[in-house]
């Protein structure tokens, strides 16, 4: 990226944010971005503002069955947020500025913590579909870094720390969340991977061997540049299918959205909880 090519970035957020305040009545404290099949959480938001990806200046389009493409903005028990309902991944062929730009923008919004959702494959062997994990750290093994190029220190700094890339404090308010609901959660390592393929049984062995939980095809981009940005954050992965090799049995996204929707009324619990927790 070149620094006429940085410039303009930054006025594509400003312009995007711009745009999404004129049509906004609250300020969002709170982001959220929800993977295949967990958009669902936004049927909940009160008094919404519906803005479809397409309208926003500057903003991809999201091309994945289960992606709905909408910016939710509204309260949710009286917190206000901001909601993607559908999100974008390097695979669609977006690169780490496309893919990351919502999570600028919502911070030019005034959005302090992201909470950032996917659904991903087990590769945990005690895990099972249906689970939910919370996530402790990643590993990005997309070999791509959204903050390449030259660095533009109103968003953040040169080189930005991930020793704490998700929150230990949202990580303790999500464990005490799916405590008071009974609900049995997971805590792990997410494994990025650039997709479009599912991995191959002698990847997911790799990838077991060195140190993750569950993989998927997203969240690493966004995370990045939300700790850039200065935001906390907090990741949660909905386990929707055991990854290659870990059952005989071929992986389809009809798959993904199907467990998505049977888990989703624990998911909403998990979150709402998890929201009223927040400072």
């Amino acid at each position: 990226m070149t620094h006429e090519e940085q410039a303009s970035t930054y006025a594509k957020i400003e312009e995007a944010a711009q745009w999404i305040r004129q049509r906004i009545a609250i300020t969002p404290s709170v982001g959220l971005i929800l993977g295949s099949g967990l958009g669902v959480l936004a049927d909940s938001v009160e008094r919404p503002a519906v803005l479809p990806y397409r309208d926003i200046p500057h903003f991809p389009l999201s091309t994945v069955e289960g992606h709905a493409g909408e910016l939710i903005v509204g309260t949710l028990d009286g917190r206000p947020l901001v909601m993607m309902k559908g999100r974008f991944h390097l695979y669609e062929g977006y690169d780490g500025e496309a893919v990351t730009l919502p999570v600028r923008v919502m911070k030019a919004l005034g959005v302090r913590t992201l909470l950032v959702t996917n659904s991903a494959g087990g590769i945990n062997p005690d895990y099972r579909v249906g689970d939910f994990m919370l996530i402790r750290d990643h590993i990005n093994f997309m070999f791509r870094n959204p903050l390449i190029g030259p660095n533009d220190g109103r968003l953040g700094p040169r080189f930005p720390d991930m020793s704490e890339g998700y929150s230990r404090r949202l990580l303790e308010l999500a464990r005490q969340a799916a405590s008071e609901l009974g609900l049995e959660v997971r805590e792990g390592v997410y494994v990025g991977m650039t997709g479009p393929t599912y991995e191959t049984p002698a990847e997911v062995r790799m990838l077991r061997k060195l140190g993750g939980d569950a993989a998927g095809m997203s969240t690493v981009p966004e995370v990045i540049a939300a700790r850039h940005s200065g935001m906390e954050v907090f990741g949660v992965s909905c386990i929707t299918n055991m990854a290659a090799g870990m059952l005989d049995q071929p992986l389809s996204h009809d798959e993904v959205v199907a467990t998505a929707n049977r888990v989703r009324s624990k998911f909403i619990d998990l979150m709402r909880t998890l929201l009223s927790k927040l400072n």
